[in-house]
C-alpha cells in the first residue's frame, strides 16, 4: 500500500499534520500529547547495533517521529543476539522501567521473556511467543488470514485453496488458514506446498473443479511466479499483509487480488510523515514500532504499565489499526481489505476488534 500510498477516496492531507515549531506528529485518534505529564518508566527494544542495525534505525526514527518518544520511555539497543537484548531488558529494568516493547526477532523475544519479570510486548509476529508475561504486536498470520477471508466469505467465495512456500511462516499460515476458514464456514483445500509455480494450476483442478479464491500468503520470490500461474483463470486471488511491502499496482498478474493492509485512514498519514522524515516507506514494522512507543505513553501516563494495563477491554488505536490484547498475549487486530486497480488501491472492507 505504501509504494502508491494515496488510495482511491482518502486525501491523506486530511489526515496528519506537523504542529509548526515543534514537528509534532498529529494522528487521527485521541489521547494527549505526546510527552505530556508524569509517566511511569519504560523502555523500547531496538537492534540498533549489529547485523540488523539497519532495520533498527528505521524503527528509532518511527519511534521518534513526531519530537518522540516521551518522558519515561528510553530506547535502548538490543543489539542483534538474544543475549545482547538480555543485556539490554536487564538494563532497562534496573533502570526502573515497568513494561518492555521490543525486541523485533522471536529468539530475542524469547531470552528477553526467560530472563526479566516485566511484561515484553514483542515486534515480532511468531504467535508462539504468547503467555507467560510476553504479547505479540506484531501482524500474524491468523489476523491477515481473518481479514481476507472474512472479506471471501461476504463475498460468497465458499471454495478456498491455499498456497504457500515450504517453511515456519507458510506453515503458519496455512495452519492459519484451516481454522479460520472452517469457523467462517468456507470450503478449504488442504494446503499446497510449493516451492515453485510448475503443475500448480493441475495440482488446483486435482478435485476436478478450480476453487472460488486462492489465497498466496507469502510475499516471497514464489508470489509473481504463483500469480502469473493463476492469472486468467476466474479465481479470486488472496493476499496477507506481507503484500503491502511491495509495489503491486502495475502488474498485470495482481490486478483485481484483494489483500489484508493496515486500516488505510491511519497509516497512509503515518507513511506520508515517516517518508517525509526518512526519505523512503517504512512499511508495517516502522508502524508497529510508532505504536508500540504510543502503546507505552498511554498506560504509562495513567500508571497502567502491567498485564491488566494491557488487557484492557477498550483495546488501542494505533496507525496500523485497532487492536486489543488477550490474557493469552494473543492480539486482536482490525485490519483493512484493499483491491488492486489499474496503479491505485481501494478499501473493499475492514475488520475490527
Amino acid at each position: 500500500m505504501s509504494r502508491r500510498r494515496i488510495l482511491t477516496g482518502l486525501s491523506c492531507a486530511s489526515l496528519v499534520s506537523l504542529v509548526p515549531g515543534c514537528g509534532q506528529i498529529s494522528l487521527p485518534f485521541g489521547g494527549e500529547a505526546r510527552g505530556a505529564g508524569r509517566s511511569e518508566k519504560s523502555a523500547l527494544l531496538l537492534p540498533l547495533s549489529g547485523a540488523s542495525a539497519p532495520l533498527g534505525q528505521r524503527l528509532q526514527i518511527a519511534a521518534t517521529l513526531g519530537g518522540g518518544p516521551g518522558i519515561g520511555i528510553d530506547i535502548i539497543d538490543s543489539g542483534s543476539t538474544p543475549e545482547t537484548a538480555v543485556a539490554a531488558a536487564k538494563r532497562a529494568v534496573d533502570g526502573g522501567a515497568r513494561m518492555i516493547v521490543g525486541p523485533v526477532f522471536s529468539a530475542q523475544a524469547q531470552a528477553v521473556a526467560d530472563a526479566v519479570r516485566v511484561p515484553v510486548v514483542t515486534l515480532s509476529n511468531d504467535e508462539s511467543l504468547a503467555g507467560g508475561g510476553t504479547y505479540v504486536l506484531g501482524v500474524t498470520p491468523t489476523q491477515s488470514t481473518r481479514a481476507i477471508l472474512s472479506i471471501a466469505a461476504q463475498r460468497n467465495l465458499r471454495n478456498v485453496a491455499v498456497v504457500v512456500p515450504p517453511g515456519a511462516f507458510g506453515e503458519r499460515s496455512a495452519a492459519a488458514a484451516e481454522s479460520v476458514g472452517r469457523t467462517l464456514g468456507l470450503s478449504m483445500r488442504p494446503a499446497l506446498v510449493k516451492s515453485n509455480a510448475d503443475g500448480l494450476l493441475d495440482a488446483l483442478r486435482a478435485g476436478g473443479q478450480l476453487p472460488d479464491a486462492v489465497y498466496l500468503p507469502a510475499a516471497d520470490g514464489t508470489l509473481l511466479p504463483f500469480a502469473q500461474a493463476l492469472r486468467g483463470q476466474g479465481m479470486q486471488l488472496l493476499g496477507s499483509t506481507q503484500w503491502s511491502a511491495l509495489d503491486l499496482s502495475d502488474r498485470p498478474a495482481f490486478r483485481g487480488a484483494w489483500y489484508a493492509a493496515p486500516d488505510p485512514l491511519r497509516f497512509a498519514a503515518f507513511d506520508e510523515a515517516y517518508t517525509q522524515a526518512a526519505g523512503s516507506a517504512g512499511g508495517i514494522i516502522s508502524g508497529l514500532a510508532f505504536d508500540g512507543v504510543e502503546l507505552l505513553r498511554v498506560l504509562g501516563q495513567t500508571g497502567q504499565l502491567s498485564a491488566k494495563g494491557l488487557t484492557r477491554q477498550e483495546g488501542f488505536t494505533g496507525v496500523v489499526g485497532p487492536y486489543r490484547f488477550l490474557k493469552s498475549g494473543l492480539c486482536e487486530r482490525g485490519l483493512g481489505v484493499v483491491s488492486i486497480a489499474d496503479g491505485e488501491f481501494n478499501l473493499i472492507g475492514s475488520t475490527s476488534v
